[in-house]
């Protein structure tokens, strides 16, 4: 199993906690930073060179945007994930031009966070379902955002024919719900494998590069 370094950059000290108690129970995470502030992150992260930072934007020196940019021109390959109370377009919209890969509510499960993480840990990228419609109005604006490697999204066939079966509809409405692989096979009671398996498949039909991409087709397009 692979080890991954984590950073939870948070100015509130019970909210640090439990986030840290959260990340300890599952074994991917080997080791464990807290920070206060967005000076102290930055140089934990750079010294340390964690793997992946848990972002606060609402911070006292610094706010965690411009803390999530010079993180991510520092070192490229540590994913950022934003976690905030906000969900104001402009903070979003910002935190993906920033370099951020995710951008969750501070409202989530511990649990979902963790898996949220650990699937930006292997290359996926995630937005909220509360804020999907910033990065649709964004995408449709022609913006392109390096986080979530949206360049030109290419255009989709029409419904009739993206030929996607029943199945895989309803995978990728819980890919536009948010959920991850382990919680959509729990959802549809079949196995992570096959879960996998319709991922990839839709990603392929719909010819995108990301769970992100596949979600704003779907929205954009009138897919579901």
């Amino acid at each position: 199993m692979k080890k991954y370094s984590i950073l939870i950059v948070e100015d509130h000290s019970l909210t640090r906690f439990g986030l840290r108690t959260a990340f300890e129970t599952d074994k991917c995470f080997a080791k464990i930073f807290e920070a206060a502030n967005a000076q102290n992150g930055i140089a934990i992260a750079q010294k340390e060179a964690v793997d992946a930072v848990i972002m606060d934007l609402g911070l006292p020196d610094m706010n965690g945007l411009e803390a999530t940019k010079i993180i991510k021109e520092k070192r490229p390959s540590t994913k950022v994930i934003v976690l905030s109370s906000h969900e104001q377009e402009e903070d979003v919209l910002k935190s993906l031009h920033n370099g951020a890969n995710a951008y969750c509510t501070k409202d989530i499960e511990p649990d979902k966070l963790i898996d949220i993480t650990k699937s930006i840990l292997e290359g996926a990228a995630w937005f909220d379902p509360k804020v999907a419609q910033y990065v649709l109005n964004a995408a449709s604006r022609g913006e392109t955002m390096p986080a979530v490697e949206m360049p030109e999204i290419k255009e989709t066939p029409k419904q009739g024919e993206v030929n996607l079966t029943a199945r895989e509809k309803q995978v990728l409405a819980l890919i536009v719900e948010g959920l991850t692989n382990n919680e959509i096979a729990q959802k549809l009671d079949v196995s992570i494998n096959t879960t996998k398996a319709h991922v990839c498949n839709i990603l392929q039909k719909l010819a995108v590069n990301d769970r992100t991409q596949a979600a704003i087709k779907a929205l954009k397009d009138n897919l579901l």
